[in-house]
């Protein structure tokens, strides 16, 4: 089922925060016979450091955000940070739910500059809430808890530069060498797609040329300059591979799709098609104009669009 990625990360926060939990709440009641005296809240802590999972940092603040511990570390004692006035950082300028808890959001850290999140426990003594206990993590150490998230299919359009649609008037499209040469270099990236390898490919109708990446070598991207969608014996560079059987996007779609970005590359001359992109495996296509707003959609789902949809009412 698809999911965007706020709900995703939800989930993840969720099952940190009931593994964090219990932990936390155990150490915050250690500390409370230690509160006032940094010796003690120290040696709290420190017994206590192996029984936060993940954790980079745990400390102690008052109410007014004001340090009252060191960081404990893995290492141990970090004494320079007794006294340190954390009152503005971002999770301490976060409410702390009545229950005491509170797994802040994701954050850059301000001394090495990393994704980070801080759990928080208030500290009670004689039922009145006097600091709170905090676990910094960096992002890195945390375990995931759900499967990698997965980019929806559904169309999405994205608003570009407002600059450039500004003047989108004032502009008409210029043909460019592989307009001038679009049915030839289609053939070769349709057999690209078909025959050869190729998963994804990002044409730039503007600059003549297209950015490919092949199965067997996906790290690494290509560039297929004019020249080269120009001469057929580049497809003799790469070897002959059958069509991906894992792929979203049929072998049959190849064509259709490139003939369909082909027309609304010159349907207009003010509103025009600067660059595409495919990807099998997803099935999913991006286009983006000349007023640099770019839409993201299913293969087919493209392919039932006409110029009315583009330039008209749809």
């Amino acid at each position: 089922m698809e999911q965007n990625w706020k709900v995703a990360i939800q989930r993840q926060r969720e099952d940190l925060a009931r593994m964090l939990h219990e932990p936390l709440t155990s150490l915050a009641q250690q500390c409370t016979p230690a509160w006032c005296d940094r010796d003690k809240l120290n040696a709290v802590l420190l017994a206590g450091f192996a029984e936060i999972p993940h954790c980079t940092y745990l400390y102690v603040v008052n109410t007014d955000g004001i340090q009252v511990s060191d960081n404990i570390s893995r290492d141990g004692l970090l004494p320079e940070h007794y006294g340190r006035d954390r009152s503005q950082r971002p999770y301490m300028r976060e409410v702390v739910p009545t229950w005491g808890f509170l797994l802040s959001d994701a954050y850059v850290s301000m001394r090495a500059h990393r994704p980070s999140l801080t759990a928080l426990h208030i500290i009670r003594v004689d039922g009145k809430a006097v600091g709170y206990l905090g676990a910094d993590f960096d992002l890195r150490n945390l375990p995931v808890t759900a499967a990698l998230y997965e980019e929806p299919s559904h169309w999405m359009q994205i608003k570009g530069d407002p600059s450039i649609r500004s003047t989108v008037f004032q502009q008409i499209r210029t043909e460019s060498q592989l307009d001038r040469n679009v049915e030839q270099a289609f053939s070769i990236l349709k057999e690209l797609f078909e025959d050869r390898g190729v998963f994804q490919a990002v044409i730039h109708f503007s600059s003549s040329r297209a950015t490919v990446w092949f199965v067997d070598d996906p790290y690494r991207y290509r560039i297929l300059t004019h020249e080269a969608l120009a001469d057929p014996d580049i497809c003799l560079a790469y070897p002959v591979q059958p069509y991906p059987d894992d792929a979203l996007m049929p072998q049959s779609s190849i064509e259709p799709v490139l003939n369909a970005m082909r027309q609304l590359r010159v349907a207009d001359e003010t509103i025009y098609l600067r660059s595409a992109s495919i990807n099998i495996f997803n099935g999913m296509i991006s286009l983006t104009f000349s007023c640099d707003g770019s839409h993201y959609m299913r293969y087919d789902e493209f392919l039932e669009k006409d110029m009315r949809f583009w330039f008209g009412s749809a």
